[in-house]
């Protein structure tokens, strides 16, 4: 195939831009929360072993404003974690098998051995920043999409 005029050298770099776009959407695995705010995407590391969980968050000075862990368990279960050697404070945000969010602990307080967690049954659970459910409108009830994450969980 031949270009040469500058029709053809226009399409060429449209079609070459929309691949670049078309391959930026795919960032990973991620968690779509529909809260009041409307929706907002977080990039996430899917943790969905026994060791994986065990290590969490722990020893983060920072975490991104648009990311976070999502923890995957084999069976839903009432979760409770706590926050030693975390140096962040976090929300986490306690999801069912629906994909509904069924708990929020807001603002948990780093380096706490206290545990904490809805009495709801759960599925995912989800650790972002301090303050990023209130920010976004995220309550009980929200509506979540899990987008290019892995649902077989380890042991």
């Amino acid at each position: 195939m031949r270009f040469d005029g500058a029709a053809d050298r226009l399409a060429l770099a449209v079609f070459a831009a929309l691949l670049l776009l078309a391959s930026g959407c795919q960032r990973g695995p991620a968690v779509v929360l529909h809260g009041s705010g409307g929706p907002v995407r977080v990039g996430v590391e899917v943790v969905n072993t026994a060791v994986g969980r065990e290590q969490g968050l722990m020893y983060r000075r920072e975490l991104a404003a648009d990311a976070g862990m999502l923890f995957v368990f084999p069976a839903d279960g009432v979760q409770h974690f706590w926050m030693k050697n975390t140096l962040i404070p976090l929300d986490m945000l306690f999801i069912d098998r629906d994909r509904r969010v069924v708990g929020i602990v807001a603002n948990a307080v780093p380096m706490s051995t206290q545990p904490v967690g809805p009495d709801e049954p759960c599925r995912y659970v989800l650790e972002v920043n301090g303050g990023f459910a209130a920010r976004h409108g995220i309550a009980e009830g929200t509506a979540v999409d899990l987008v290019g994450v892995p649902l077989g969980a380890g042991s």
